[in-house]
């Protein structure tokens, strides 16, 4: 942060702590405009007597035109402290009344309008140090920020808001002169210039940079040491794939303890399968229990690939289980998938709690388990270890493996197996009976992919043909309901309808997702479709001086500013899956300005990396496919798909995969079919070797470590 910022942040705090409150609040007639809105999260503040509104351009307008400041507040459905700020703060009628008076109120879904999330969130970053949700902000009637933070009390809320209102009245210049150089600061943040040395690809300090990386690592728990502990699925794939491609065991061990102690965790839903977004101690132990559609998508891809590369049955659990969630509760008639199921539910008095539909007191355990309880109770650590909050309450965590357990207890590991069946069925009938959380059952493009990608690489690992049949059937309805023909995509649906131009983000995923299903499948119409929908993003969304992609389009209301999303979290960037479906399918479609613009991209982004690699591991993972050969396997003859599941069943991170039973005029695939019999083509750099025509000979020939 400059010095020019940093002063006017002191000055600012300084006037909120020292301006007079007012207290001369106005009648006022309550106008909510959430009541006509879809999302779920804007529907649960459609009875607050706070006047919101929705983002809209109309809105945006009217603020101008009355010259007043808007408070943007932005969270979503499951998030547990929005809630508790709603109920603290939005369901007052005194604090409505301050803000009814002074402001141009907006609710905000960070889902639907991620665009919108971002510069806000960066603001608050660049203000504070930090950002997170409930995420709220003040600005000019511009748009531009001047105040931020992220839950506050009630107290502390109306009293802030009124001295920046105080302070917009009496001194509105120091206001519009911090509100320029915050929006200099936020344009920066997303700043990429073009790096013009190509040879960095090749000599950027890998090893270097994964040591300072591996400082980091939780020693006993994996992951990182730290609390909030978050599972950053994209952070462990990558070095799930560095450990194996470079025979490293101490790597491997890493990845497969933070894989285990995160399925062992209260974090994860012993019950019903799937797990929560974080837990807010070091140990995996007690969730926020909001469940994300993204969250689970990409852990069932990530369990999917560790079970290939060790055979863990706890790996192959994980998936089914989690499947078995996404299913029951996650899943439209059509296809879709839903967003998040909240953290908080009904408990007995009626009270929305966080986890209660999770938790169990020892008392409900003991009559529900009887006889079974006591090897229940030393399985899922029902002791201090495991204890959660009052009222002698648990959440559900395991500290070793089954056979273990299973050698203490004096058992077979199969006598085991069945008792936790049994346990499981038990306990979800009776939490059957209990208050569901919320659902969030709007559909977002973006996390539909990544669930449908989860469900293809499920299929790789277990051969399930209905996992297969999920995805088809996700990804048709997104052919059908989110793909225009001229390949731009919608963002959201809700109850039939489709709505909110498409962002980076939807692109990157859903290309990335529909190369996996063509993967599995064999269907070029898939590939077909990455192509339309990657003309449409270079054509819109590409800044041409430095190669990368705007997260919004140029048909989009312009914002603060058009930030570049590149930095991976929880959700890799949208930056980094394009740049990597763009490396992808230059090799599909003999495209070299594919391969050009990503390894542009890449070149951008590394001098970053080396401060910070966990920031950046799905653009490490694009750094692989330099760093390693990088295969093109393309099978051809009538029994292609029978031989290409078998090789899918293998790791290989370093490769695309082609095929097809009949002719094809497709780049990969021309002139190899042959009606007689069915040959496997290895090939490196348009260099092939001789085809075979078995799977064990093909997998010979394929080096996928040093």
């Amino acid at each position: 942060m400059s010095n020019y910022l940093y002063v006017l942040l002191i000055s600012l705090f300084f006037v909120s702590c020292t301006q007079p409150k007012t207290n001369t609040l106005e009648q006022h007639q309550y106008t909510n405009a959430l009541v006509n809105e879809t999302s779920p999260y804007l529907l649960q503040h459609a009875h607050n007597p706070v006047d919101w509104n929705p983002w809209n351009e109309d809105v945006l307008s009217r603020a101008k035109k009355e010259k007043k400041l808007m408070l943007v507040s932005i969270g979503y459905a499951a998030c547990h402290w929005c809630h508790v700020m709603e109920k603290e703060s939005f369901e007052d009628s005194t604090v409505a009344a301050i803000m009814n008076k002074n402001f141009m109120n907006i609710k905000v879904d960070r889902e639907e309008r991620p665009d919108v999330d971002q510069v806000y969130i960066n603001a608050v970053q660049l203000m504070t140090g930090s950002a997170g949700w409930p995420l709220n902000v003040i600005t000019l009637p511009d748009g531009r920020p001047v105040w931020g933070g992220t839950y506050f009390q009630k107290d502390a809320w109306m009293n802030s808001i009124e001295q920046i209102y105080e302070l917009y009245k009496t001194d509105p210049a120091k206001l519009e002169a911090y509100a320029t150089r915050l929006q200099e600061g936020i344009v920066s943040m997303d700043l990429v210039e073009l790096n013009e040395d190509d040879e960095i690809l090749q000599k950027f300090p890998l090893e270097s940079t994964l040591d300072t990386w591996q400082n980091s690592f939780d020693p006993e728990y994996g992951g990182y040491k730290r609390a909030p502990k978050f599972m950053m699925p994209n952070n462990s794939d990558y070095l799930l794939r560095h450990a194996v491609q470079t025979n490293n065991e101490n790597l491997l061990n890493h990845v497969t303890l933070t894989l285990d102690k995160m399925a062992y965790g209260g974090l994860y839903d012993a019950v019903g399968g799937g797990f929560a977004r974080y837990s807010v101690d070091g140990r995996w132990h007690v969730p926020h229990f909001e469940k994300m559609l993204y969250d689970n998508a990409q852990l069932v891809s990530l369990y999917s690939d560790a079970y290939l590369v060790t055979k863990k049955e706890l790996y192959k659990d994980v998936v089914f289980e989690t499947l078995e969630f996404i299913e029951t509760e996650m899943t439209h008639t059509s296809g879709a998938f839903y967003s998040s199921l909240d953290a908080d539910s009904n408990d007995e008095k009626g009270t929305l709690t966080e986890g209660a539909f999770y938790t169990y007191t020892e008392k409900e355990l003991q009559a529900l388990l009887k006889e079974d309880f006591d090897f229940f109770k030393m399985y899922y650590n029902i002791n201090d270890f495991g204890f959660w909050e009052e009222e002698n309450t648990y959440v559900l965590i395991r500290t070793e493996s089954d056979s273990t357990i299973a050698e203490k207890l004096n058992i077979s590991t199969e006598k085991l197996k069945e008792k936790k069946e049994k346990w499981r069925a038990t306990l979800a009938n009776y939490r059957a009976k209990r208050p569901k959380p919320r659902l969030d059952d709007k559909t977002l493009t973006s996390w539909n992919a990544l669930m449908l990608k989860g469900y293809v690489d499920a299929y790789k690992a277990f051969g399930e043909e209905r996992f297969l049949n999920a995805a088809l059937k996700n990804a048709n309805f997104l052919k059908e309901n989110q793909l225009k023909p001229d390949g731009a995509l919608y963002h959201t649906y809700k109850d039939g309808s489709s709505a909110i131009n498409g962002y980076l983000e939807d692109y990157a995923a859903l290309t990335e997702a529909y190369i996996a299903l063509y993967q599995v499948t064999m269907d070029t119409s898939w590939l077909e479709l990455c192509k339309d929908m990657t003309t449409y993003v270079i054509a819109h969304f590409m800044n041409t001086e430095s190669k990368m992609f705007y997260f919004t389009s140029d048909e989009d209301a312009q914002l603060v500013t058009r930030t570049i999303e590149y930095r991976d979290n929880v959700i890799p960037a949208s930056n980094s899956i394009m740049a990597k479906n763009l490396f992808k399918l230059s090799h599909y479609f003999e495209a070299p300005e594919y391969r050009d613009i990503s390894d542009q991209m890449l070149q951008n982004v590394l001098p970053e990396v080396e401060k910070y690699p966990s920031g950046f591991s799905n653009w490490l993972d694009l750094l692989a496919n330099h760093r390693f050969k990088y295969y093109e396997i393309v099978i051809a003859g009538k029994d292609a798909k029978e031989k290409l599941k078998d090789i899918q069943a293998t790791y290989i991170p370093n490769a695309v995969v082609a095929g097809s039973t009949e002719k094809s005029n497709s780049y990969l695939l021309q002139g190899r079919f042959q009606e007689d019999r069915t040959l496997i083509y290895v090939c490196v750099n348009n260099a092939c070797r001789l085809p075979v025509a078995e799977v064990a000979d093909a997998l010979k020939t394929i080096k996928i470590s040093e």
